[in-house]
This record gives structure tokens, sequence and C-alpha cells, in this order.
């Protein structure tokens, strides 16, 4: 299977279950294994389950194959080998504390994620979610101060 078709079907799988902080690496210069890693925050054990089941329907439907999936036993972290790209889906805590982007992240790859409107669905999409466009400044009124009367 094509690895952007691939990537692309990892990232719709994930953002089908709202997965949080998705991001993608070029791994191919560090190993031989896989080119890319996935990794994406889930807010809960069911979550994460649901995230990788999504991850892999979607990688299915595309028409790659899953080798092996990881941790849905308990759910804090799952992997979901997918040949040439592997998905971690973590939970905040575990995610700082083992900081995978620290490991793979030396060479980030820039995905088009969906971002949600103000009306809760998506609709907009960015080619990096890292780059955010700054909210228009807002002026707060001076305070004014009680003058005491004499």
């Amino acid at each position: 299977m094509e690895l952007q078709k691939l990537q692309r079907a990892i990232i719709d799988g994930l953002e089908d279950v709202k997965a949080q902080d998705i991001k993608v690496f070029n791994t191919s210069h560090l190993t031989s294994l896989f080119d890319r890693v996935v990794v994406a925050s889930g807010t809960s054990n069911r979550q994460t389950k649901a995230l990788a089941n999504s991850v892999r329907e979607k990688v299915k439907e595309a028409g790659g194959d899953i080798i092996s999936t990881e941790g849905e036993e308990i759910g804090e972290w799952v992997l979901v080998d997918c040949g040439d790209a592997v998905v971690h889906i973590l939970q905040p805590a575990l995610r700082q504390y083992y900081n995978l982007e620290e490991v793979w992240g030396d060479k980030p790859v820039r995905v088009k994620l969906q971002k949600p409107n103000m009306f809760g669905g998506a609709s907009v999409s960015d080619d990096d979610e890292d780059e955010e466009e700054d909210a228009p400044a807002v002026k707060r009124p001076a305070r004014k101060t009680a003058r005491k009367q004499a």
C-alpha cells in the first residue's frame, strides 16, 4: 500500500473517534522496520480501544494490512502495527511519561488535520495542527479606581 494512502487512512481513523494531539513522524532514517510513527492521545481506556479499532477498520478499507495490535486488554496504551506505519495511542499521562516524540520526533511530517468548528463539527483542514492562527487581541477596558468622596 502506498505510504501516503496508509498515513491518510490512519489519520482518518483517529479523527473519526476524536483523537487528541495527533503527530506523525518520518522514521525511515532511524529504522528500516517502518517509515512512519503516528502518536495520538485518547482520554480513557474505552476511547483508546475505539481509536485502535477505527484505525484498523480504515486501514483495511483502504486496502492495507494490520500486522498486529497490542495493549487492548488494558487500553492505557494501544499499539497498532500497520506495516510501514506504527500507531501509538496513549492516554495523556503515559504519553507525557514515555515522551515518544523525543524518541521518534526529529522529522515531523506535515499532514492535514481537521479542526472542529465553533459548533463542534470538523469543518476546516489545516496543513499542520501546530500552526493555528492567533486570535485577535481582545481589548479590555482600563480599570477605573473608585474615588473616595471627602
